[in-house]
């Protein structure tokens, strides 16, 4: 089969496309030919040579994908040749097929297509695990959503508002009628406005019950100041650096706060595998009812990768960047 694959670690100009060794379907997995993948800020990292893949896990590139069940190993009784599936990935969904254990599969509804399905996985589950699992999100409260245009970013304004919160996310400008549209009641332009101001006007000095953040470092002191007592800040990446320093610790102490790092990729198997069963039974029937939808802002064949993922490193897109892979 094809696979795109990383010349040497560097820019997006070290992406091609090769011949790779076809995978098999072990016991418990079924072979999935793929007809679309997306990206995610994990691809950049990879490539670079800055994030490598667990022990075990092939070098492709990819956390998600959408595709046809063509080969189904021993034990699988839940899928057959033909489903049409998506599911979150370790590696290698940026390749012509890919073996996948049958438990981390969602069986597409009948009107969401491949290219929409395979923005779902990856953004949607981060995000669920962020919000349900880690941060037990309650109606009423007010969630903060850092980078709130990115693909979890999306995922986690449309997860916080239909579970009954208050939405503010940061975004610039142009992006914010796009986040309004998926039910932010408040997003907050990071280059021109203090975003710990804005909750806390927003909240009538109370703050942020939950704070979802993919920024690190610079903006720690400020989301301390926008947490609320009690607060729940959950932090899933550090794009603007992961060094705090001089920082006091008072605010931590004074409003009790929780303040939760995590990862998915490198997590067990048997904790991915509940994880996607919970998002199954209280997530994913809202894609049938279009109650939720993916975003995608755009889509690429993936001959044009390389320039997909320039495109992500230059912050323009509302959603994810989706690429559909060709014979």
């Amino acid at each position: 089969m094809k696979a795109v694959t990383v010349k040497t670690p560097g820019d997006a100009n070290q992406l091609q496309i090769t011949e790779v060794e076809d995978p098999k379907a072990g016991p418990g997995q079924v072979l999935i030919y793929v007809a679309a993948t997306a990206l995610n800020r994990a691809d950049i990292l990879q490539r670079e040579g800055k994030y490598p893949p667990p022990p075990g896990v092939t070098d492709i590139l990819g956390l998600e994908m959408a595709g046809t069940v063509i080969e189904t190993g021993e034990g699988v009784t839940d899928f057959e040749v033909g489903d049409n599936v998506c599911a979150l990935l370790s590696g290698g969904g940026y390749a012509q097929m890919i073996a996948v254990d049958a438990d981390m599969l969602l069986k597409l509804p009948e009107r969401l297509s491949f290219t929409k399905a395979a923005a779902i996985p990856e953004a949607f589950i981060t995000a669920f695990q962020a919000l349900h699992q880690i941060a037990k999100l309650q109606k009423g409260e007010t969630v903060l959503i850092h980078a709130g245009a990115s693909g979890v970013g999306t995922a986690a304004v449309q997860l916080a508002k239909h579970a009954g919160a208050k939405v503010v996310a940061t975004a610039s400008s142009m992006k914010h009628q796009r986040l309004e549209d998926l039910g932010a009641d408040r997003c907050v332009d990071y280059r021109t406005e203090d975003f710990a101001d804005a909750v806390l006007n927003e909240t009538d000095g109370k703050g942020a019950n939950v704070i979802l953040d993919f920024i690190g470092g610079s903006y720690f002191e400020q989301n301390l100041k926008a947490a609320a007592l009690d607060g729940r800040i959950v932090s899933l990446a550090a794009l603007g650096g992961a060094r705090v320093e001089n920082v006091s610790l008072a605010p931590i102490l004074r409003k009790r706060l929780q303040i939760t790092g995590t990862t998915l990729r490198s997590r067990a198997k048997d904790y991915k595998r509940q994880l996607v069963a919970d998002f199954r039974d209280e997530i994913w029937p809202h894609f049938a009812d279009r109650s939720l939808v993916a975003i995608v802002d755009s889509i690429y064949d993936w001959e044009g990768v390389a320039d997909a993922h320039k495109y992500m490193e230059a912050n323009a897109n509302v959603g994810k960047i989706v690429l559909t892979v060709g014979e």
